[in-house]
């Protein structure tokens, strides 16, 4: 079903129906409905259609929601900008969307920031249909929809084009995998600046006829008190959540009954991790891998079937993955090799980059850069990056073989292993681990952990320990910015 015409079916199947809410308000089908039509009225009214792109610099809040559909029922595209980017950065963003208008926070410091792009206060956003400003949906599933800006870890952001017809495939490939209906509660703590918050945790429960909760931002102290309070059925995390959550003081024990399953996604999680989160407060995480150029998911376990802990799952309904190695062919099962995707939630490019739009999606299908490999059931293991993998002597290391090792310590919270380049080994192994809290890491006790555990080509040279590993908004540890660290803080380091 079109999104942009969504809320009208929603509206006239249960109009006092819940749809939306947040800590301070709560819309029914019919308000939403209302809400959205008030705002795009005033959206036109400001020069805003079919193909023009809005910005919305925006946290959490339900207002995200009802303009995001407010600008797909009149054709508009909307380009999520992170609230904690610099002036430059969101300048940046702006001029390559060629953003019409920026929506933002009340008394938000953007006016010299915004690149000659007009600016609209969230709180003055039109919240009454006055007669006759009722719009018609905008239908084409061609039309842009989202313009999500890459978090740039690898370089400068470019902007992920996804279409209409990208968010309903994988909205319904969503809800088809995990069963969901009108009686789900979605609690939504991700980001919405980040296509995870949109497609999962919005579109997602929206389209099965569920509705969400929205808060403002993920906080280990408060989370179980609105998981008690509201009662969802689901909610979409990354690893860091799940490992704060899981060291919480041993007498919190809240009431999770209502909660059938928990997704985790964005980077791969320790097994041992996910074992102990589910036993502890008895929800199962339903480990999936994905990115924004394929709208967010491509595998996931079952949340009927077997799950797999250390894989990633199984293909989404309706997509398609192969492994391939370095000559572009097909491996077996079993081997290493690029994780390559294809399906109708691949995105259409990347906006004026057409270059590099043609390096990923070949014949069809998307070069993820995500190495990994599949067994005999179909299940994917990821075991690092492309771009990640540390070459030391002509030996290709994957760091994500070794962080597993690092975090199977009690003590270790996170760990991100990085490649340092080296004279001698062109590249050397370096480490850096976070402490779960109240923990003393013991350097040598990781060293003799690995030397157990690694052959020694992928023992790290040196293990680092830290206060808290450098992350990006959604959770991914910013390797980029630990190389960063690293060449400032042991520019001198070498193998012994």
């Amino acid at each position: 079903m079109p999104f942009s015409s969504l809320l009208d079916h929603r509206a006239a199947l249960d109009p006092q129906g819940r749809a939306v809410s947040d800590s301070a308000r709560t819309f029914s089908n019919a308000e939403l409905l209302d809400r959205v039509h008030a705002a795009a009225f005033h959206l036109r009214e400001l020069g805003i259609g079919p193909g023009d792109v809005v910005a919305l610099k925006l946290t959490n809040r339900v207002e995200f929601i009802v303009l995001l559909f407010a600008a797909w029922r009149i054709g508009a595209t909307i380009t999520p900008v992170n609230p904690s980017l610099t002036a430059g950065e969101v300048a940046r963003q702006l001029d390559d969307s060629r953003t019409k208008l920026m929506v933002v926070e009340p008394a938000s410091e953007t006016l010299d920031t915004a690149a000659g792009v007009p600016v609209l206060d969230v709180g003055e956003l039109r919240k009454v249909v006055e007669p006759g400003s009722s719009t018609e949906p905008f239908v084409d599933p061609s039309a842009l929809a989202l313009l999500i800006y890459t978090s740039g870890t690898t370089g400068v952001p470019k902007g992920v084009m996804l279409d209409h017809a990208n968010l309903e495939a994988m909205a319904q490939m969503g809800l088809d995998a995990f069963r969901l209906d009108a009686t789900d509660t979605c609690l939504l703590i991700l980001p919405l600046f980040h296509v995870n918050g949109i497609a999962v945790s919005v579109l997602m429960p929206l389209l099965a006829g569920a509705n969400v909760v929205v808060a403002s931002r993920f906080h280990p102290d408060t989370f179980f008190d609105l998981v008690e309070a509201e009662r969802p059925t689901f909610f979409s995390g990354v690893p860091t959540i799940f490992s704060m959550l899981a060291t919480m003081p041993a007498h919190i024990r809240p009431d999770t009954s209502s909660v059938r399953f928990a997704i985790c996604g964005a980077a791969p999680a320790p097994a041992e991790l996910l074992e102990r989160f589910e036993s502890r407060f008895a929800v199962p995480i339903i480990e999936a891998y994905g990115l924004s150029e394929a709208t967010c998911g491509s595998t996931t376990n079952p949340i009927d079937g077997p799950r797999m802990p250390g894989t990633v799952g199984l293909p989404f309904p309706g997509q398609e993955l192969r492994i391939l190695g370095h000559d572009g062919t097909e491996v077996p099962v079993g081997v290493d090799g690029e994780v390559v995707v294809a399906g109708p939630n691949v995105m259409r490019g990347y906006l004026g980059r057409p270059e590099e739009t043609d390096k990923v999606l070949v014949d069809g299908w998307l070069r993820t850069g995500d190495v990994g490999h599949l067994d005999d059931d179909g299940y994917l293991t990821l075991v690092g990056r492309s771009k990640e993998m540390i070459i030391r002597g002509g030996e290709n290391i994957y760091p994500k073989e070794i962080e597993d090792v690092l975090t199977g310590d009690p003590a270790v919270l996170d760990a991100a292993v990085i490649g340092i380049p080296d004279d001698m080994w062109g590249e050397i192994v370096v480490a850096y681990v976070e402490p779960e809290p109240s923990e003393v890491v013991d350097i040598d006790a990781l060293h003799a952990r690995c030397a157990t555990s690694l052959s020694g080509y992928k023992r790290p040279l040196a293990i680092h320990v830290v206060d808290a590993l450098p992350r990006n908004a959604v959770g991914k540890i910013a390797k980029l910015a630990l190389r960063d660290h690293h060449s400032a803080s042991h520019e001198n380091e070498k193998v012994s």
